[in-house]
């Protein structure tokens, strides 16, 4: 079909058809009125064609199809929980669930974040950001899995920073029992690197966490 005779919203759908993640401005080539850009992706968003991911950040119905074609679905997942928030990386319930450190399943994907404390829900799932201090925010990896680049903690650094935001609320050995981690896939290397983020984080608390982190 001649591109002339091709609808607007039908051209917008063939652009954003290969993108993770687009924005109004990537569709000014196609329509410079934004107004009415946002009247057009409005319409496709009822339509089901096009998904918002949060205000003025957008994907496609098509795009999804295709990475879970591609069985690649919780790589952009996880790509988009660290693009809708900046800067970000995927660390607490969610990492130490991935690492069998946790035994309940985790619904939502938790990262921690320089900027406040957020919660985010869209059509992929719940995304919940913990905000942390600037000599705190470190202890991630940047990788690229699938072509998606994925800021995620290490394994002591998830395990830290979900002692980290609890700390007031764990007094006692007890109640450090009651998270019922499990400590079998937490080696030496990482009680090791762990020991190197409570040290950095100075308080009296974290040192006692830890004291009685090891002895589970």
């Amino acid at each position: 079909m001649n591109n002339s005779k091709k609808t607007k919203s039908k051209l917008i759908e063939e652009a954003v058809d290969s993108l993770p993640y687009f924005a109004i401005d990537d569709l000014t080539p196609i329509e410079k009125n934004k107004d009415y850009l946002k009247i057009l992706l409005h319409r496709s968003i009822k339509r089901g064609d096009i998904i918002a991911l949060k205000r003025g950040m957008y994907t496609s119905h098509s795009f999804l199809g295709k990475v879970e074609k591609k069985n690649i679905i919780k790589e952009y997942y996880e790509f988009i929980a660290n693009i809708v928030y900046k800067p970000s990386y995927l660390s607490l319930e969610y990492v130490l669930e991935k690492h069998g450190i946790l035994t309940e399943t985790v619904k939502s994907f938790t990262l921690v974040a320089k900027k406040k404390t957020f919660k985010l829900t869209n059509a992929l799932g719940v995304f919940k950001y913990y905000h942390i201090k600037e000599k705190l925010f470190n202890g991630f990896k940047i990788t690229k899995k699938e072509n998606f680049l994925i800021a995620e903690a290490s394994l002591a650094k998830a395990l830290f920073d979900f002692l980290y935001f609890r700390k007031n609320i764990l007094s006692t050995e007890e109640q450090i029992a009651e998270l019922r981690l499990n400590m079998n896939n937490f080696s030496q290397s990482d009680f090791k690197e762990l020991g190197k983020y409570i040290k950095l984080e100075g308080s009296q608390r974290m040192e006692t966490i830890f004291t009685y982190l090891v002895r589970l």
